[in-house]
């Protein structure tokens, strides 16, 4: 058996572990190519909504913006003046104008820095073309030390990205159930959102809004149970899948580098359904217009943790059938060729277990067994370690008082488990461990004086 697996590592060409180790690293290099670049590198006008006090001078002003702009505005009449402002600060548009003798633009740096500069230069020739120079009016302007208005993108990152790098680190933390690690990124999550509102605040980055926290609450929830439901499916394509999503992605269609109405079209659609966009898009309806527009980002966000928290119900199912199918139709094993492991960036640790009827939702034994004496009675208090097919200690546990031992994280793969206690001869078992059901290893140990010549096994 040892001549099979050196084997098959020896089988492993130069080639293939070269494509295990740099997959990932050039898909990354790939996806941050082809998200940032296209939608960052010339941001320009694309469908941006603005309306115009009075129908005649909203079809002479579209008429300019398309002549200049062609699909960069979309031109709506409404009734004044105060229409058009009032559109601004609930939402409804990027800009309001009005035309006359003083043409007046209103707009809202909050929206982005970039946006106002951007509906500046495009308006302005639509005032000079009745020889009159446009005024602009900022309705809704950021925090004194906010002067681009994208101080609200960085600490949306603060608030998304750890969120995906906790999810990462719970896959670790193989002794929590469901249940505990969803109340982990609860807690951390609340501990994130109180702690960045009062940095951002005492900085005087952002407003004094309580509700940001609310926000930021629900951006990093979002993230963190998207992320953990995302990662029993994703298997060791969860790296990239996570990165792809809450990084690659989701910063250049934030609307905080370049706001929304700036980015093509295809990643502006992205905006629409990303957690970080959607984080971004309700923090600045809080601190900067009274609310408006706050219920659908909110939504989505509620959406995303609703699907992340589906994920990981339907993974706790799958897992629950996977059990009961191997108890009702259990089988003799069949020694293998040990499966060839798929790389991946995070590994579950180790771990004993106390022995105990599994429930639905707590973590899921990689192996059991059973301890007995030559009576068949079971024996307490047995050392239990697992070593791997390199000989490294795994995990050292013992038998409770049922004889009962049980692990998990353990990596799939050739598995030694030795036995030992005082007064009992010591028993060595190799095992494969395969994906899907917990390995069972159960061992009947002799008295010293009644142990045969060469170790033995009574394995099942």
């Amino acid at each position: 058996m040892t001549e099979r697996i050196a084997h098959t590592h020896r089988g492993t060409s130069p080639a293939r572990n070269l494509t295990d180790a740099l997959w990932f690293p050039a898909a990354l290099f790939l996806g941050f190519l082809f998200c940032f670049a296209p939608a960052l590198h010339a941001p320009q006008p694309h469908h941006v909504k603005v309306v115009v006090a009075g129908p005649a001078e909203a079809a002479s002003v579209e008429a300019v913006l398309q002549r200049q702009h062609p699909g960069g505005f979309d031109v709506t009449a409404v009734a004044d003046g105060r229409a058009a402002r009032r559109a601004v600060l609930d939402r409804d548009a990027m800009a309001g104008f009005t035309g006359g003798r003083h043409p007046l633009l209103y707009v809202a740096k909050a929206n982005g820095a970039s946006l106002e500069q951007a509906l500046t230069t495009a308006f302005t020739p639509v005032a000079a073309e009745e020889r009159h120079h446009l005024s602009v009016s900022d309705v809704a302007p950021t925090a004194s030390k906010d002067l681009l208005g994208s101080t609200v993108l960085y600490f949306g990152i603060a608030w998304s990205v750890p969120g995906y790098i906790l999810a990462t680190t719970l896959l670790r933390a193989v002794a929590l159930n469901r249940r505990r690690k969803l109340l982990t990124i609860t807690g951390v999550a609340a501990l994130f959102s109180v702690a960045g509102f009062l940095v951002a605040v005492g900085l005087g980055y952002l407003p004094d809004d309580p509700w940001a926290m609310a926000v930021a609450f629900l951006l990093t929830t979002a993230v963190a149970t998207a992320s953990s439901g995302l990662a029993p499916f994703a298997k060791q394509f969860f790296p990239m899948a996570g990165m792809g999503l809450f990084i690659v992605l989701s910063v250049p269609t934030s609307g905080g580098a370049a706001p929304a109405p700036l980015l093509p079209v295809f990643f502006q659609d992205l905006h629409a359904v990303m957690p970080l966009a959607n984080g971004i898009d309700a923090l600045r309806g809080v601190l900067y217009f009274d609310g408006a527009g706050v219920l659908r980002p909110v939504l989505v966000l509620c959406g995303w943790i609703a699907a992340g928290a589906a994920l990981l119900g339907l993974d706790a199912w799958l897992h629950h059938r996977a059990a009961e199918r191997r108890r009702e139709d259990e089988t003799p094993e069949e020694i293998e060729e040990p499966p060839v492991d798929d790389p991946a960036l995070e590994m579950p640790t180790p771990t004993a277990l106390p022995v105990h009827p599994h429930h639905f939702g707590e973590p899921v034994p990689s192996l059991i067994g059973i301890v007995h004496d030559t009576d068949r009675q079971p024996v307490h208090g047995v050392s239990v370690t697992v070593m791997d097919a390199k000989g490294h200690q795994l995990v050292r546990t013992s038998t409770n008082e049922r004889g009962q031992y049980a692990a998990t994280g353990l990596p799939e793969g050739y598995l030694s488990i030795v036995v030992s206690s005082a007064g009992h001869g010591p028993l060595v078992h190799q095992k494969l461990l395969r994906p899907g059901a917990p390995l069972r290893a159960d061992f009947t140990v002799h008295m010293r004086h009644d142990t045969p010549p060469q170790p033995a096994l009574s394995g099942r």
